[in-house]
């Protein structure tokens, strides 16, 4: 079992960690910085004693770093990684400006998200609603920006899950529950929304920046997709 030292600390940006195994080009550690690819998020790139790690993904309660070519070190071996910080910090910000946009769209629209595609450039989220008029979605935006101007904390902390599935709306996905573990992992925007999640987010609102809203798409009868940027 690969330890999240990212859950411990976001902002970590450099470790060392003991080799637990080898295949190929792809390696696992007994602690890592390095996030693996889920919820929506990108698994985080950088390097793994100077090689370079192209994805990071989850294999059971292991995290696996895909390296650019197979390490010139072995099982055992204590090596030391560094993630993309400026990529993992454009996505900590995207992660934490989907909570606050759909937990606006959520109370404007009572919608549910379906799908989402978080990265660096550009987001996505897709909500299951039937009514999704532009101008009301840009009143969503705006509301979801007077919240960030008010630079509230992002809490992470855990919670036994049986206590957890008593908050209402603990999770904005359609379809979905949390993961079956004893303790869930929450994010909660202090007097905005919390939720059970698996990723990284900013301390605090003001770091996000700015929402822009820069494409709707209708997906479906009750498939609506919403594409944003920061600024």
């Amino acid at each position: 079992m690969t330890k999240k030292l990212f859950w411990d600390d976001a902002y970590q940006k450099e470790f060392d960690a003991t080799v637990t195994a080898i295949k190929g080009n792809n390696i696992i550690l007994d602690q890592t910085c390095f996030f693996p690819k889920g919820g929506g998020q990108l698994g985080d790139t950088g390097e793994i004693n100077g090689i370079k790690v192209l994805d990071t993904i989850k294999r059971g309660d292991d995290i696996v770093h895909v390296l650019e070519s197979e390490p010139n070190f072995k099982v055992g071996d204590v090596v030391h990684g560094k993630i993309d910080w400026n990529r993992r910090y454009m996505m900590m910000r995207m992660h934490t400006a989907a909570h606050v946009i759909s937990e606006m769209i959520n109370r404007d629209f009572n919608a549910l998200i379906t799908g989402n595609q978080l990265d660096i450039d550009q987001s996505r989220i897709d909500y299951n609603t039937e009514s999704f008029d532009r101008e009301g979605i840009m009143k969503s935006c705006e509301n979801a920006n007077e919240i960030i101007q008010k630079d509230l904390p992002v809490k992470i902390y855990f919670m036994k899950r049986e206590e957890a599935m008593k908050i209402q709306k603990i999770t904005k996905l359609a379809n979905a529950l949390p993961p079956q573990v004893e303790e869930l992992r929450i994010v909660e925007i202090e007097g905005v929304d919390m939720q059970a999640d698996g990723g990284t987010h900013v301390k605090s609102l003001k770091e996000i920046g700015e929402i822009e809203i820069v494409k709707l798409e209708n997906k479906g009868k009750n498939n609506r997709r919403l594409y944003y940027v920061l600024k």
